[in-house]
């Protein structure tokens, strides 16, 4: 046991009962623990597996390759619509973690062999792009080129950005106001 675990649980004011619960069943599964990202996580030979995250409304123990296991019995969750590979277990209690306990086993044994087989999630497909991104692209060769030439997550934020925005006069305002910035290579949140 890890005694920066030991603190995190300690602080924890919100599922501290369910993670003390949870971690013995992770520990029994041959993975070490320590704080990545400020959150207990478990790894396998230098591999993270799963990492345990406080939720406002429940305790989510989250696979980083959850979209291979196979999840006979469909307690995976996604992330989000926009989360390709991990996928995560809530827990609300601690009969949930008590109750789900070889389900947890057993998926932490899965994603381990996913690992030791180095299984990979598929690339992302290509995000289809709002009209207002495409009729720019469509009109302006620079601004093609330079969005373009963005990594694929940076073209991907800015066109959730764009997509976020309910009328269309928004999404091309929202395009306008962000084109110098494409044009200079920079990504959405960049200064």
């Amino acid at each position: 046991m890890n005694p920066k675990v030991d603190a995190y649980i300690g602080r924890s004011e919100k599922w501290p009962e369910e993670m003390t619960e949870l971690r013995p069943i992770l520990l029994g599964c041959g993975v070490t623990e320590d704080i990545k990202w400020g959150k207990p996580c478990y790894s396998h030979e230098g591999r993270n597996i799963v990492i345990v995250q406080e939720m406002k409304e429940f305790l989510s123990l989250m696979f980083f390759k959850g979209a291979l296991l196979k999840d006979p019995d469909g307690v995976l969750e996604e992330q989000g619509p926009n989360s390709r590979s991990a996928r995560r277990i809530c827990f609300t209690s601690v009969d949930d973690v008590a109750g789900l306990s070889d389900t947890v086993k057993a998926y932490v044994q899965e994603a381990i062999d996913v690992e030791d087989a180095g299984l990979e999630v598929g690339p992302a497909p290509a995000p289809l792009l709002v009209d207002e991104l495409q009729d720019r692209l469509g009109q302006d060769p620079a601004f093609k080129a330079a969005f373009e030439a963005l990594t694929p997550g940076r073209q991907r934020e800015y066109n959730m950005y764009f997509t976020d925005a309910k009328r269309a006069e928004t999404r091309a305002a929202r395009v306008d106001k962000y084109t110098e910035k494409i044009l200079d290579g920079k990504g959405l949140r960049d200064r």
